[in-house]
């Protein structure tokens, strides 16, 4: 199941092709490495894209991303009914056109319908993956799992991200 989401509107992408043209060797092969506790999450690859700023990407391999899907399909009913409801990004029933809407019903009521000005605020965290404290992370989601397999695995990829900016944030909270 998690294959089939993942390879949705990425089937043309050369690393899914790849890894599709031996499939059934390589989702064994990732199966076994989970079941043995012997999977490593891979590196990241990194690039800059523009969008229309420029943003750094560090992209996991396919392989990587498959057992991402895995994950999110356990975490998601367990994280989903605690979030904001006007949370929009990767969400169920949610998304772009959803938050546009919401918008446009907000922005009709702050402003009497328009006769006034309102001011709508859009952010994001800067790197967040990358400036979140892993322990504290690692310890809100061991509030919500007991169970030591799917722990594992979520450990295995939370602590396979770092930078040289995280390593040298860590080193300075050492000293």
């Amino acid at each position: 199941m998690s294959w089939k989401e993942f390879r949705k509107e990425k089937r043309k992408k050369a690393d899914v092709q790849e890894f599709e043209r031996n499939l059934e060797d390589n989702l064994f092969s990732l199966h076994l490495e989970l079941k043995n506790k012997t999977y490593q999450h891979s590196d990241y690859t990194s690039f800059y894209i523009t969008d229309p700023k420029s943003r750094h990407i560090h992209k996991a391999c396919v392989k990587d991303r498959i057992v991402h899907h895995a994950i999110y399909r356990v975490l998601y009913p367990m994280f989903d009914p605690i979030f904001v409801d006007d949370s929009y990004s990767c969400r169920n029933k949610k998304g772009t056109h959803k938050a546009v809407k919401r918008l446009e019903k907000f922005s009709r009521i702050v402003s009497h319908n328009y006769n006034k000005s309102c001011w709508a605020l859009k952010c994001d965290i800067k790197k967040y993956f990358a400036s979140v404290n892993h322990q504290i992370l690692f310890g809100l989601i061991k509030n919500k799992i007991q169970d030591k397999d799917v722990l594992w695995l979520i450990f295995e990829i939370i602590s396979s991200f770092t930078t040289r900016e995280r390593e040298r944030e860590e080193y300075r909270l050492a000293i």
